[in-house]
């Protein structure tokens, strides 16, 4: 089964009802992409921070359960830090990419860019995964 196959086998309901849709996925990078609707917005038609910070951990949880060692039962954020960067309006479609920093037994911390349609950065987000 692929990696995109087995984040599909486990889906995650409040990524659903957010609208992520995995675009791609491998040991080594997680990609998902999510609408920015109205309803994910704060003043102004913008994105909330707070959907920008759930979207990188769900992609970061993906990307260690992707990478979980033998014998791990799951995995849990217990530490995550965003840097907001730029703006997203309301229509405007992100992509997040998560990359590994560190990947051991115990905890993994994987590093997500949300990225805009032009490439410009939206958010940095830095997370740390235990192991369960």
């Amino acid at each position: 089964m692929s990696p995109l196959d087995r984040l599909a086998a486990h889906p995650l309901p409040f990524a659903i009802l957010m609208g992520v849709t995995f675009t791609a996925a491998a040991a080594d990078e997680v990609v998902a992409q999510m609408s920015v609707r109205d309803d994910l917005c704060t003043a102004g038609a913008t994105v909330h921070g707070g959907a920008l910070m759930a979207l990188a951990d769900t992609v970061g949880a993906a990307a260690t359960f992707l990478n979980l060692p033998a014998g791990a039962k799951g995995t849990t954020t217990i530490e995550s830090k965003t840097n907001f960067v730029a703006a997203a309006p309301a229509g405007e479609v992100l992509t997040a990419t998560a990359t590994p920093v560190h990947r051991g037994g115990r905890t993994q911390v994987w590093q997500t860019r949300i990225t805009r349609g032009d490439g410009r950065l939206v958010a940095l987000v830095t997370q740390t995964q235990m192991v369960l």
